[in-house]
């Protein structure tokens, strides 16, 4: 394997990973941010009110998502496979 293809496995990769862990990151923030500034305004700083609505939004979104993301992933494989036999010279 030479370095330019090493760089482009990795740099493929990387994107991948970003790009299957972007939503879900992003609901988080989002609702994470919904959440505080519902607690900044009602002065109620509860611990768990953070957590549960983050976790049935991940939840929600995971139904929603995973098709997609088990797509994405499978042609990723699929490509990295068929490039396998170029790798090796």
């Amino acid at each position: 394997m030479n370095p330019e293809s090493a760089v482009d496995l990795l740099k493929t990769t990387m994107l991948q990973a970003a790009t299957l862990a972007s939503p879900v990151l992003l609901t988080a923030m989002a609702v994470g941010l919904m959440v505080s500034l519902f607690q900044a305004v009602t002065s109620l700083h509860e611990q768990t009110l953070s957590f549960v609505p983050k976790l049935v939004a991940i939840l929600g979104l995971m139904i929603f998502a995973l098709p997609w993301m088990t797509r994405s992933l499978l042609e990723f494989t699929r490509a990295m496979i068929e490039r396998m036999p170029s790798m090796t010279t």
